[in-house]
């Protein structure tokens, strides 16, 4: 609870005794330390800790790691390509404590390894959280993508965490510990070319809120984090070139939308994600935020102070006018 709201609190309950007299006075103490309660708590230690975070090879969770690691975590690094230069990259700059391993959250038998080396490497205090990080994003319009397209950005934004939180569910109760869940603005604020980014993003959201409900009677503390556009700073987002796109559409769609059409598209998509570059420790500290804190909040929107002000529906509309605006006067095919 804030500084300030506790400062407004103390006249309120002196102003409750003064209305209503002796007859208020039993409900002070109790009053005082629902106000205060909050403030005893001291944050977690990361010593004797341990957070398994995924999709570490880029990104959030990389740097994620590196950051966990220096509060002293025991950090389990999972990375699609554990030779890579990403887990190289941890390996060497980080201290022996964090422990990369191999996993590819569509896999059941990877989740089962990855459960099982966890096991085998846990420090005293267990595992104290699960960030499920490890995700894509692709564009393109409904009719560009196949349902494979589709399918592959749920087996990993959406099945790949809900298999993590399955897995890992009785450690992080044993710890009475935190899962983090790796969301988007995106999951409120629908634009055009998005969809199979934003239903898995959507699902999370949901997900994320049963399980909570579900958790709260273990003490275990479910987050959601929902980045703005930090894009650029991730390189998440991936875009075909308008060959690509354009060789994957079949008959009817190449009857309706050209290669100008495309490559128009591509370079509003371009322009809006390459923006302003993005820290993406704003979205990293968060995390920790939320993992250190003893009452972490369900949310955690982390985005410019100006889309926080305006409300989710102006944003969309703003959006959509101006992918409007830069398809002005242009002709699709024969529809």
């Amino acid at each position: 609870m804030s500084i300030a709201v506790q400062v407004c609190a103390v006249p309120l309950l002196v102003g409750a005794l003064y209305w209503f007299g002796w007859v208020a006075f039993p409900l002070i103490p109790p009053l005082i330390w629902m106000v205060f309660r909050k403030q005893t708590a001291a944050r977690v230690e990361g010593k004797g800790r341990a957070v398994l975070i995924t999709g570490c090879d880029t990104g959030f969770g990389q740097l994620l790691a590196k950051q966990l690691d220096g509060l002293g975590f025991r950090v389990f690094a999972s990375c699609l390509y554990p030779d890579g230069q990403g887990a190289q990259s941890l390996k060497r700059e980080c201290s022996q404590e964090l422990k990369v391993l191999k996993l590819d959250v569509t896999l059941d038998e990877d989740v089962a390894k990855a459960k099982e080396f966890v096991e085998a490497n846990l420090p005293a205090e267990g595992l104290w959280g699960l960030v499920n990080n490890a995700g894509i994003s692709e564009w393109g319009e409904v009719e560009w993508n196949n349902i494979q397209v589709y399918q592959r950005h749920a087996d990993i934004n959406l099945w790949g965490s809900i298999r993590m939180a399955h897995a890992f569910s009785p450690l992080l109760r044993q710890s009475k510990g935190c899962f983090i869940f790796m969301s988007s603005m995106s999951a409120f604020i629908h634009v055009v070319a998005t969809s199979a980014y934003v239903i898995t993003k959507c699902g999370i959201e949901a997900f994320a809120d049963c399980l909570r409900l579900e958790m709260e009677k273990f003490g275990v503390k479910v987050s959601l984090i929902e980045p703005g556009n930090y894009a650029s700073a991730t390189n998440i987002l991936k875009v075909q070139t308008c060959e690509e796109m354009w060789n994957g559409l079949n008959d009817a769609a190449k009857r309706v939308y050209s290669k100008e059409y495309i490559q128009l598209c591509i370079d509003y998509i371009q322009n809006v994600t390459k923006g302003k570059p993005r820290n993406p420790m704003d979205v990293t500290n968060t995390i920790i935020e939320a993992l250190v804190s003893p009452n972490p909040k369900a949310r955690y929107l982390v985005v410019s102070m100006v889309t926080k002000v305006v409300n989710e529906e102006v944003s969309r509309n703003v959006i959509y006018m101006h992918f409007q605006k830069a398809l002005d006067n242009f002709d699709i095919g024969d529809y």
